[in-house]
């Protein structure tokens, strides 16, 4: 079954790589992400709690802190919220100037996929 997560990280440990690991990052939109929380299940990998505070109020939405250990399997979503441009200061609620948010959207790669690389 798809799982889906909201995380502030990306970690290799996020993955079994045994033989042939493919990942697609892909960016997403603000109104992407925050569409997608609305409509579905997901989970919060949201290791920081200021962090969580700003992505609650971006995506309007509420983004608990929860420090998970994440292991995507094929068909999972992951959704990081890299924090660009600095670090979030103690307490924060909003992104502070010069400090931006980019999505990215992680998966793992279809078997289809890993053949057409393995055997060119």
């Amino acid at each position: 079954m798809k799982k889906i997560y909201l995380s502030n990280a990306f970690s290799l440990q996020m993955v079994t790589v045994d033989d042939w690991t493919m990942v697609h990052l892909n960016p997403v939109s603000i109104e992407q992400v925050a569409k997608g929380l609305a409509t579905c299940n997901w989970t919060s990998a949201v290791g920081h709690q200021d962090t969580a505070n700003v992505l609650s109020g971006i995506l309007g939405v509420d983004v608990p802190m929860n420090r998970i250990n994440v292991h995507l399997e094929q068909g999972d979503e992951l959704i990081v919220a890299q924090v660009m441009g600095g670090r979030l200061p103690e307490g924060a609620t909003t992104l502070p100037e010069g400090v931006t948010l980019k999505f990215i959207r992680v998966t793992l790669a279809s078997d289809s996929d890993y053949e057409a690389v393995s055997h060119s």
